[in-house]
């Protein structure tokens, strides 16, 4: 995370992750916003500083250009040859600085807002990688992306246009001084209209500050829709859903439009106002202007000097009104970016934090209860212990928390009550980047990333040369596969790895943990998705990939775990039998019963069977 992030202060409320409609998780409002936003400029300050000097010269030599071709006019009516040739050199050098700085504002305003945005994103990368999975769990992926994405950009649009509103604030203020110091009377008559100006501002400003933040969250649940369909369409397309969704997400999407159609509005509304007030101000220039000019109380170069200065003085009028909007929406999308910032990093180091260097690779539980939601445990009161390179089997029905039990182990999670440790230490104690050296998982639905077969073996261990990978690769099986590939360990990956089987994609997930060399292997359901003929060789490496480690083995298919050391049996988040397979056998209870129907559901069989223990 940047200095910016850790330096900005900030003020946290706990948030809300139980609700399914709304962004209730995002809902703490910062009043701070500012300052924070202050924050991430403050390294780059060299070049607001420069922007903002750019800018201000820019403003000064717009103002003053008016007033040079005024002159210019009165010497041209006096045939003042001297004074022409003199002024229009002025005016040359007035216009080739006002081009300069305009090039330089826009180019250091254009690289301040790009290395702000640079700084944002990375901040929001790191955080969303460091929070709890209980807020990843209960949060769409489509108002993360909104996040990411859409608030992020309405963020850059206002910082590319940002330093043009302390210009056009000089430049008004610039002209209304022209104006009066050339002809007070004239310029008073001029700046009447302000005040219909600000009544109307007045009447716009709450309404249109509700319509853009309202905006954003119908863009944001639009996205959330559009996202999910997306990443469940092969579950759309098999049970024929598509008219279904479409009508549902053609609702969010028409509300978005609606949200959408009534920001545009108000963000245009000012123009024509602006435009109004430009014509009423122009025909009090000509008509009063004139009738002193033809009196002779008036002379010429002072009527152009008003003419353009009032088309000049408006249009900052009209340009702030526009960079108001993008300010409106720059700060409700700066409200949710740092929304997001503040989400609370539960799962962290904690200070003092030891490192698992040489620790025995043990892994004990010690009276936990634990459970996704605080008041629904799915794990009661569990204790059990894994000796070094000992291979312990989790099975029971579904729901009976395996799962859980090898999330802890991993501190995806904390506990309600009790302890977890691994070799020795309490999991909370450790460092995390030394917890998962430790502790290797392969799961049921392995996730391969976007680049080559080879990089996705060596994921967590950059280290791995190319012989590790195939070394790696050869003891799951993997390799054979591989080479029939057209570039073999450097063929790119599809999305996830569509572009190969369920089995092949695990495989090379066993592979992965295979060059991680972890002394706590976790295999949650990893050879659920693969084929009896795959599993038997799955089954001999898995014999190479077990010697010499701790290991804790989820599987339904109870075959794969007969050979365990000692196989837990769970049921409604408590152990009801522990042994070896031999043992739980003679003993005739849950797991025997299990293990006799191999067709049959684990469910099924669980409802009568009896809690032995």
């Amino acid at each position: 995370m940047t200095d910016a992030v850790a330096a900005a202060p900030r003020r946290r409320r706990k948030a809300n992750l139980g609700s399914p409609d709304e962004e209730e998780v995002f809902a703490s409002f910062d009043t701070l916003i500012i300052g924070r936003f202050f924050a991430f400029l403050k390294p780059h300050r060299a070049l607001v500083f420069g922007a903002q000097g750019a800018v201000l010269v820019s403003s000064l030599t717009s103002v003053a250009t008016p007033w040079v071709i005024g002159t210019i006019v009165s010497a041209t009516v006096a045939r003042d040859g001297e004074g022409l040739h003199r002024w229009l050199m002025a005016f040359g050098v007035l216009v080739t600085v006002n081009a300069a700085s305009n090039f330089g504002d826009q180019w250091m305003t254009t690289r301040l807002a790009q290395r702000v945005i640079f700084d944002v994103r990375r901040a929001m990368f790191a955080h969303f990688q460091d929070v709890a999975l209980t807020f990843m769990d209960k949060t769409h992926v489509g108002r993360i992306m909104a996040r990411l994405q859409g608030d992020v950009n309405a963020l850059q649009e206002f910082l590319e246009s940002s330093t043009g509103a302390l210009g056009d604030f000089t430049t008004l203020f610039g002209y209304a001084v022209v104006l009066l110091w050339m002809d007070w009377r004239l310029g008073l008559l001029t700046l009447t209209t302000i005040p219909a100006l600000i009544a109307v501002r007045a009447v716009w400003l709450p309404y249109s500050k509700r319509t853009f933040r309202r905006a954003r969250d119908a863009s944001s649940t639009a996205n959330s829709a559009l996202a999910e369909n997306i990443n469940g369409v092969r579950t759309v397309q098999e049970t024929r859903r598509e008219a279904m969704n479409f009508e549902l997400y053609e609702e969010k999407a028409r509300e978005n439009f609606r949200a959408q159609a009534e920001s545009a509005w108000l963000a245009q509304i000012m123009t024509p106002t602006v435009d109004i007030l430009t014509g009423v101000a122009m025909a009090f220039i000509i008509v009063v202007g004139g009738n002193e000019v033809l009196g002779g109380s008036l002379a010429v170069g002072v009527l152009v000097t008003f003419i353009l200065s009032v088309q000049r003085f408006f249009e900052p009028v009209r340009l702030l009104s526009m960079q108001y909007t993008v300010m409106q929406r720059a700060m409700a999308a700066g409200h949710r970016i740092f929304e997001v910032l503040d989400v609370p990093v539960t799962i962290a180091d904690r200070p003092g934090a030891i490192v698992l260097k040489d620790a025995p690779p043990t892994v004990e539980l010690d009276h936990v209860t634990f459970g996704y939601d605080p008041k629904r445990p799915i794990l009661h009161d569990i204790s059990l212990k894994v000796e070094p390179r000992q291979v312990v089997a989790l099975v029971g029905p579904t729901g009976s928390g395996k799962t859980s039990i090898t999330a802890l182990v991993h501190r995806f999670y904390d506990t309600q009550e009790g302890r977890v440790r691994v070799g020795g230490h309490d999991v909370r104690d450790v460092t995390l980047e030394s917890l998962g050296a430790m502790v290797g998982m392969v799961l049921q639905d392995p996730f391969l990333f976007s680049g080559t077969i080879e990089e996705n073996i060596r994921y967590n261990t950059l280290s791995a040369s190319r012989d590790d990978v195939v070394a790696a690769a050869r003891a799951v099986s993997a390799h054979e596969f591989i080479m029939r590939l057209p570039n073999g360990y450097d063929t790119p990956l599809g999305q996830r790895g569509r572009n190969l089987s369920v089995g092949q994609r695990q495989l090379i997930s066993f592979a992965r943990a295979l060059v991680a060399n972890p002394k706590i292997l976790i295999l949650d359901e990893a050879t659920a998705n693969i084929d009896s003929f795959t599993e038997q060789a799955i089954q001999r490496a898995l014999r190479v990939l077990f010697a010499g480690r701790t290991c804790l083995v989820i599987a339904h298919r109870l075959a794969t775990v007969r050979d365990a050391d000692r196989i837990i049996v769970l049921r409604d988040g408590r152990i009801v039998e522990q042994g070896p397979h031999d043992a739980l056998m003679a003993h005739d209870g849950l797991y025997a019963r299990l293990y006799a129907s191999s067709h049959g559901s684990f469910d099924d069989l669980a409802e009568g069977a009896p809690q032995t223990t």
